[in-house]
């Protein structure tokens, strides 16, 4: 299991490494050479293939080969694309003044990327047991703020340090070492691949069939994540107001707060394994309900540096938490022989949520206010704990793994 654990950290860390380049590092380049914040808002409709990629899901789940494994002959192309479309960017050193390329080239890297991602967590699917899938996901979740570190941070420095070639031949290094993993890992082999196309598309929405599934995916997982995702829409904004620099901004929300995040991620992972997935929604909720009214005092405009950076640390802890029991629980509905498809098709839902959130987070602060818009998602996020915990209650599935390794089907009686 820690092989396994160890593999899938490699290749979820590397795959959000270029993706953190794109959203913090490269925005921040741009900006650097006189880009406009119109164009630069632009840039992050780049990330709107993820929530879309549920629609290519099912060619992974049914085609694949057998000689090199299902899912690894998809990883060893997307791996390698990705590091080739990271040295793409080497001729561009002047990327404010090639922008089409460069976005073009942004765009080849997030759909690889997001196909990459279906690939991994397919592999998560059959690798992990149901008493793991907590770890796992608080790795995949943790991993996403670690490429932000190196891609949005590290890089940034090289760049500013050394020049555009030593930041992405950096970046492209780094992604190799996915390359590596995999050729190194060794697929178990499938035995319960997917008739057809066709079988593979029906998944799409037989996933939903579950006992509770569309309570989660409809009931729970918008409210946490509209509740949650509007407070996160409403901070950026509410700094600037406050009168904290673009610098700042970005230092505070890209770096400062992916170290508690990171350690929340992993944190939350393994207790999910020991105390289950009810009470660590609970202990997230809290979290939130807790952080949100500490970043009160920026919502009204008073942001002194000490005392928002601990609230935007708290929130982006609390926020990780949820975030890992949701992965979790829609891990829990995804099935091995369309593993790709089912969790693509939840998690997708979520990301859709986020970006409603936010836009309807913004309006709404226009009209009414930040302060009533953050106490109104706090709202929507214990409804949702509730509503989730209910759910874990009645739809509670029994761990396949005992403690001391034995499979419940190994236990008499």
């Amino acid at each position: 299991m820690r092989g396994r654990l160890g593999t899938l950290t490699a290749l979820y860390v590397t795959q959000y490494l270029g993706i953190g380049f794109i959203t913090v590092g490269l925005t921040a380049i741009l900006r650097d050479g006189g880009t406009s914040l119109d164009t630069l808002a632009l840039l992050q409709f780049v990330g709107l293939v993820w929530p879309v990629k549920f629609l290519w899901a099912p060619l992974l789940d049914r085609y694949g080969s057998r000689h090199r494994g299902h899912y690894r002959s998809w990883l060893l192309a997307l791996q390698g694309g990705l590091v080739l479309a990271l040295l793409a960017l080497l001729p561009f050193d002047r990327p404010a003044g090639q922008l089409g390329p460069v976005v073009a080239i942004c765009v080849a890297y997030v759909f690889l990327s997001a196909t990459q991602d279906i690939a991994v967590d397919a592999v998560a699917v059959r690798l992990l047991s149901e008493r793991s899938r907590g770890t796992g996901n608080g790795i995949q979740v943790a991993a996403s703020y670690v490429g932000n570190l190196l891609g949005g941070g590290a890089c940034v420095v090289v760049y500013d340090r050394f020049g555009w070639v030593p930041a992405i031949l950096l970046l492209a290094g780094l992604t190799a070492v996915g390359l590596l993993v995999v050729w190194r890992f060794r697929e178990p082999e499938r035995t319960d691949r997917v008739a057809s196309a066709g079988q593979a598309y029906r998944a799409l929405l037989s996933v939903l069939g579950q006992p509770g599934c569309r309570r989660w995916t409809f009931g729970v997982v918008p409210l946490v994540y509209v509740g949650a995702g509007a407070t996160y829409a409403l901070v950026t904004p509410a700094l600037v107001d406050a009168g904290w620099s673009l610098a700042r901004v970005g230092v505070v929300t890209g770096v400062v707060t992916s170290l508690p995040a990171i350690v929340a991620g992993l944190v939350a992972g393994a207790a999910i394994g020991r105390l289950g997935r009810g009470r660590v929604l609970v202990a997230g909720g809290v979290a939130l309900a807790l952080s949100t009214a500490m970043l009160l005092p920026l919502m009204n405009g008073r942001a002194p540096l000490g005392g928002t950076v601990a609230a935007l640390c708290c929130f982006m802890a609390a926020y990780t938490i949820a975030n890992v029991v949701l992965y979790t629980v829609n891990m829990d509905y995804s099935r091995p022989g369309t593993g790709g498809t089912d969790f693509t098709v939840l998690s997708s839902f979520g990301l859709v949520c986020s970006f409603v959130a936010a836009a309807v987070a913004l309006a709404a602060a226009d009209a009414f206010g930040y302060p009533t818009v953050a106490v109104a998602s706090v709202v929507l996020v214990a409804l949702g704990v509730l509503l989730g915990l209910g759910h874990q209650r009645r739809f509670r599935r029994p761990s396949d793994v005992l403690p001391g390794g034995r499979k419940l089907a190994e236990v008499p009686g």
